[in-house]
């Protein structure tokens, strides 16, 4: 008999044993493992949080980039068009001067070749005024005459 209240004994002990184990080690043991498992996987999602986050990121980088660069090369294709327009309107008017000071330049030669010819009509007049008078005042021979229009050709 002592041996089965010994195992008695022993079942008992151990009864109280494992039910003192679960109701305050077991208990305990796992609500901290519970919640390290919860902590770890709250840093495991918030891990996964930031990588979405920084591929996001990333993305919103390289697209504002390429929109940028995007920007930047109709800005400069702008300032290409309007420089090139503004050498055309410099062209057109530097050819409008031109064609204008040229315009104005033989309208001077002619006023000044219309001015010529007036002194030179008014020379020859003079020229023509003073040959009648002398051959008026002198004898009316054909020689005299003929040596008086020799010598009024050769002043003109």
């Amino acid at each position: 008999m002592s041996f089965n209240l010994t195992f008695i004994g022993q079942m008992i002990a151990f009864a109280v044993f494992v039910w003192l184990s679960m109701r305050y080690v077991w208990t305990p043991i796992t609500k901290a493992m519970d919640e390290r498992q919860e902590k770890i996987a709250d840093g495991l999602s918030a891990a996964d949080r930031a990588n979405r986050d920084l591929e996001l990121a990333q993305e919103k980088a390289e697209q504002e980039l390429r929109q940028a660069k995007r920007q930047a090369a109709e800005i400069i294709e702008q300032a290409n068009r309007r420089s090139a327009q503004l050498v055309d309107e410099a062209k057109q008017n530097a050819r409008l001067e031109g064609e204008r000071l040229l315009t104005q330049a033989r309208a001077e030669v002619d006023r000044e070749q219309n001015s010529a010819k007036e002194v030179l009509r008014a020379e020859l007049a003079s020229l023509v005024i003073q040959g009648a008078e002398k051959i008026l005042e002198s004898s009316v021979d054909a020689k005299v005459h003929s040596e008086m229009l020799d010598k009024l050709s050769a002043q003109l």
